[in-house]
């Protein structure tokens, strides 16, 4: 029983196996990357910048139709050009960032479904935007491990000057010049994760894998690293499960997966036991002399 539902649909069947490969080194990759992310009150952010590679590969769509590199570096692009145009206007008028992204993220959307619509099929539009978990080739999952393999190096080299650079922007900046560098570092770690989700999940549920897990293990520890672990290991099992409920209940995969990662934070927001909301309910021991 236990084999059937868990072990045979990867044994048994090649796309599976990719599918779960592909998942797996989203979660190590983008699970850091969106703890990272919640600590600089970005999340939302996350999401602009996701919608906003669309233009780039519904470009690179157009010149070469559904090739990797193309689409890729399409997207890389447009991701790279969006965050600091947003940053640009931020600073050189009175808007904030948050509204300068919100504004780019609106019209880089539409913009990427008018490109896709002119020469692609409502398939091909699909496709852009929900992703493919359970086609996917040797080069996109050789990309996709890639980007996870590069997170993690640069994650381990710029730790700490990341974490500074999230928690306390002005101090790295008063005490050190890499708060700039380290800025661009981590929006180019962001659009590589997102670029990587892209190809997997699509625009529209690419931040997911990002931003769930890394929400969801805000509720069980303080520690920044324990964090982190735990991050990882909800996107994984999030991504896991979400492919065997695809298997067994035909259900589209990448929705799948988001919804998981979604029923992990509910039960994370509910049982929790820092800030949930069945441990604050609990009646707590009084300290007596």
């Amino acid at each position: 029983m236990i084999y059937d539902y868990l072990i045979a649909p990867f044994a048994e069947f090649d796309f599976m196996r990719r599918a779960l490969v592909g998942v797996l080194a989203l979660g190590l990759g983008a699970g850091p990357v969106g703890v990272l992310m919640m600590l600089r009150r970005m999340s939302l952010a996350g999401d602009a910048m996701a919608h906003a590679i669309l233009p780039g590969a519904a470009i690179g769509f157009l010149a070469a139709g559904l090739n990797l590199f193309a689409m890729t570096l399409g997207g890389l692009v447009a991701g790279f050009a969006v965050a600091l145009g947003a940053g640009a206007v931020a600073r050189a008028t009175q808007m904030k960032e948050d509204a300068a992204l919100a504004a780019f993220y609106l019209v880089s959307l539409a913009l990427g479904v008018l490109l896709v619509s002119l020469r692609g099929s409502n398939v091909d539009l699909l496709h852009v935007l929900f992703g493919t978990v359970l086609a996917l080739d040797d080069a996109t999952l050789l990309l996709i491990t890639a980007i996870s393999s590069f997170t993690l190096v640069v994650l381990a080299v710029l730790w700490r000057p990341l974490v500074l650079e999230s928690v306390d922007p002005g101090f790295l900046r008063s005490v050190s010049r890499a708060g700039a560098p380290t800025h661009l570092a981590f929006l180019a770690l962001v659009v590589l994760n997102l670029v990587g989700g892209f190809h997997a999940l699509g625009t529209l549920l690419a931040v997911g894998m990002m931003m769930l897990p890394a929400a969801s293990a805000r509720f069980w520890t303080r520690e920044l690293t324990v964090m982190v672990g735990c991050a990882v290991l909800i996107a994984c099992a999030s991504g896991v499960i979400g492919l065997l409920v695809s298997y067994h209940w035909g259900v589209p995969s990448g929705p799948a997966i988001i919804l998981v990662a979604g029923g992990a934070y509910a039960l994370s927001v509910l049982f929790g036991p820092v800030g949930g909301l069945l441990p604050r309910l609990a009646p707590r021991r009084h300290l007596e002399a």
